[in-house]
């Protein structure tokens, strides 16, 4: 056994684990099918109570005229920009170099719709607005992912978010937002889900990452732009015979878990603190703007693996199953807080950030 089944192995075996919201099984889908009748009738082809209540409640939700349920956030968010696109007759749009269509996508959007892309900003920071003003590119459209995952989660102050709102419609470039994880930031901007999505021209949010459903996803705008959506959702297959497994999930864990968001944000600033105190270890950001962050070690992802695995073994605690390697001297991974963190003894966890801090500093001396 390698290292990193080692890590994986031992993290499976913990008692607690730190992040999420617990094992992804077929147990959520039973769970959330308890909410519901056994004789309700299902969508069909997008059409029906079921699908059509859900989607007129996240409307509501985001302050859109109208909210469409897709499949997939990637299938969403090229339909998205594909509109614009067509609409301004301009085939180029403008986001971040870390964005989930240019780095996870197989260049989707660019082998399917055929549509340029302008990389705004250094990888390793936000858009900021300056970066907006100075783009010399005609675009469509420029995205804006809140918060920007790959950086471990950072976000642009909610002032910047609003002269870039207030500059594209002066210039006429329609603004989409990539809000896989916007209730995740609501505690941070203090603002509500409708506040923030005003600025925007249209808006996908994840009903499973946050949230804990199975799979979907929201697009939302005016009338006019999710009707299009629809057309473009049958081109590319998804108009399922029926979604409901996946309205169904997403309802249910959106009414649980929608007004803990701020529960989650300060527990990551908690476990944050705790992973910074400890010798050679940082997070990104230092201090959380949401519920999730990076955890980076100034160590080889090989050695590193080994002192986890031990940690895991020797608390029973989790704090990941895998590492990434940035160098040949330093790894990261990514950690979301949910339901998981409240189980979690305060006085266990402190020894094993103790312990963890103990084993960091033996190594380097």
């Amino acid at each position: 056994m390698n290292n990193s089944d080692l890590l994986q192995d031992s993290f499976k075996q913990t008692k607690y684990q730190v992040g999420g919201h617990g094992t992804r099984n077929v147990q959520i889908l039973k769970d959330a099918f308890d909410s519901v009748e056994g004789q309700s009738v299902s969508d069909l082809y997008g059409k029906g109570e079921i699908i059509e209540a859900f989607q007129a409640k996240m409307a509501a939700y985001l302050g859109k005229e109208s909210a469409v349920f897709f499949p997939s956030g990637t299938m969403a968010q090229q339909i998205a920009l594909r509109i614009w696109c067509d609409k301004k007759d301009v085939r180029k749009v403008a986001y971040h170099p870390l964005s989930h269509l240019e780095i996870h996508e197989e260049d989707g959007l660019k082998e399917l719709h055929h549509i340029e892309t302008v990389l705004l900003a250094d990888k390793h920071r936000v858009i900021e607005l300056d970066d907006v003003l100075t783009m010399k590119e005609d675009i469509a459209c420029l995205l804006l992912e809140l918060p920007q995952r790959e950086i471990g989660g950072q976000l642009p102050s909610y002032e910047t978010l609003e002269k870039i709102s207030i500059h594209c419609r002066e210039k006429g470039i329609m603004l989409h937002l990539d809000g896989a994880r916007l209730l995740e930031i609501l505690p941070y901007y203090q603002k509500t889900a409708s506040e923030i999505c005003s600025l925007f021209d249209s808006v996908y949010v994840s009903v499973y990452k946050g949230i804990g459903g199975i799979a979907g996803a929201i697009l939302a705008g005016d009338q006019a732009f999710t009707q299009e959506s629809k057309i473009w959702k049958r081109r590319h297959g998804g108009d399922l015979i029926s979604l409901y497994p996946y309205i169904i999930s997403a309802d249910y864990y959106f009414d649980q878990r929608s007004e803990k968001m701020g529960q989650y944000y300060e527990h990551a600033k908690e476990l944050a603190t705790l992973f910074n105190s400890c010798y050679g270890i940082t997070t990104l950001p230092q201090e959380p703007v949401s519920n999730m962050f990076h955890v980076h070690f100034h160590m080889a992802k090989e050695q590193m693996e080994m002192i986890l695995a031990g940690i895991h073994k020797e608390t029973g605690i989790g704090l990941s199953s895998y590492l990434r390697a940035t160098s040949d001297e330093s790894c990261f991974f990514e950690v979301s807080l949910g339901d998981l963190y409240e189980s979690v003894p305060k006085s266990e966890l402190r020894k094993v950030f103790n312990l963890l801090d103990q084993k960091m500093k033996e190594i380097k001396s």
